[in-house]
């Protein structure tokens, strides 16, 4: 199976498609009608399949995703600089998403790495649970200690960062206390 969430590549929030293999049984989400070949009761908006259709085509062209795949690498190049060995990669260095940045600040949490961050939107690899931050699921199975993985930071770069941004960014770490020594 494959998923494809719209927003993730431009196309308008709330729409999505899924691919399924011949021969996988999908149990229904929404039970009813026959629609979807019994996976999906109720309409779908054209609207929105349209939208998602013409950002598909759209995402064809890879040039846009190469300039910020380098923004991308400069940011990681910029933070190690500034961080060293208290920042650690989490992912392949090669092999990863062009347009996501997932670090580790060693030693620190990164949901408060992130609460002195302004203006920047970024996600933490923890999930806040009953007042009670955990390891996430994936960067445990990565093999990623929890010393490590708790400080963990994804920051998604679009079409419209600018090295201005990105250099802003590493300013604003810099700043952070948690991150200072």
């Amino acid at each position: 199976m494959l998923t494809i969430a719209g927003h993730k590549l431009y196309a308008p929030k709330g729409v999505g498609a899924l691919y399924v293999r011949r021969g996988v049984e999908v149990e229904p989400l929404i039970h009813g009608a026959g629609h979807e070949q019994g996976r999906r009761a109720g309409t779908e908006s054209a609207l929105l399949a349209v939208g998602l259709g013409a950002a598909c085509s759209l995402a064809q062209n890879l040039a846009p995703m190469e300039r910020v795949q380098t923004l991308r690498d400069r940011f990681w190049r910029s933070l190690q600089d500034r961080f060293g060995d208290r920042v650690m990669l989490n992912g392949h260095l090669v092999h990863r998403l062009p347009n996501t940045l997932n670090v580790s600040f060693v030693g620190s949490i990164g949901a408060e790495v992130l609460a002195d961050l302004e203006g920047v939107a970024a996600s933490t690899g923890s999930a806040c649970h009953a007042g009670r931050v955990e390891l996430s699921p994936v960067l445990a199975a990565m093999g990623v200690p929890e010393r490590v993985g708790m400080g963990a930071v994804r920051f998604s770069l679009g079409r419209g960062t600018t090295k201005a941004e990105i250099d802003a960014v590493v300013a604003q770490l810099a700043r952070v206390p948690a991150l200072s020594a």
